[in-house]
């Protein structure tokens, strides 16, 4: 059970305060000192995470360059079926972007005969908006909407400029 620390003066709360303090000192010396070492650590294992998203970028950028992934023109004029969300996206820059608008639950892509407007949801549907010669995006506004996961930034770019690789996992 503990003492009953309101028989002690206040002289003796003072000493006890100081040799507590005193007898932990040390032990926070010690941690301070493997809190740095720790963090020596997580900067090197930071350090090696940056550069291989750097290294992974450049070489995806490298592979858009090669041809190894199609760009969305290509990709809507040689797929009759299919998942939009069965490819990840990429902007030629090697940023990844999604289809449509942001906080959609899928993806979409727009398109527009000069008058009206549809979103296609699947290949097969875009598919069929640009083989009927409707153009990405909408009256006035040529291109494909894309935004950034995770955020509400958004953009219009040209479909030769988003590459579409097929999703892993």
């Amino acid at each position: 059970m503990p003492e009953d620390l309101v028989q002690l003066d206040p002289d003796e709360l003072g000493r006890r305060i100081e040799e507590l303090r005193a007898r932990m000192r040390p032990l926070e010396q010690e941690l301070a000192g493997l809190r740095a070492e720790r963090d020596v650590l997580l900067t090197e294992l930071r350090r090696r995470e940056r550069l291989e998203q750097v290294k992974a970028r450049a070489d995806l950028k490298s592979a858009m360059k090669e041809g190894a992934f199609p760009n969305l023109v290509d990709l809507v004029a040689a797929s009759d079926s299919g998942v939009l969300d069965d490819y990840t996206y990429n902007l030629r820059t090697g940023g990844v972007v999604r289809l449509g608008f942001p906080g959609a639950r899928a993806q979409t892509i727009g398109f527009s005969d000069g008058r009206q407007v549809a979103q296609a949801k699947d290949l097969a549907e875009a598919q069929r908006y640009y083989s009927a010669g409707w153009d990405f995006g909408a009256p006035g506004r040529p291109g494909v909407r894309i935004h950034f996961p995770g955020t509400r930034l958004e953009r219009l770019v040209d479909p030769a400029d988003v590459f579409a690789r097929p999703r892993e996992g």
